[in-house]
């Protein structure tokens, strides 16, 4: 039986890796690096770009330099 889970792929927790990288004032090479330190679900890879959660962000490298204005 296939369970489907509502995720809001339209939703500002997450990310690409080119906005989670200017969020948090790093360079993509950091977070490529660092892949292996995020929690189980929070970073895929799509080709040649990751998908992150800002939790995943916030688990591996601390809360954004300059926070996002909302």
């Amino acid at each position: 039986m296939i369970t489907l889970n509502k995720i809001n792929l339209s939703s500002d927790h997450i990310l690409s890796s080119a906005q989670a990288c200017e969020e948090w004032g790093i360079n993509s090479s950091t977070l490529r690096k660092r892949v292996q330190d995020f929690p189980v679900g929070s970073i895929r890879k799509f080709g040649n770009c990751y998908a992150v959660t800002r939790s995943g962000m916030v688990a591996v490298f601390g809360h954004p330099k300059s926070p996002k204005n909302k």
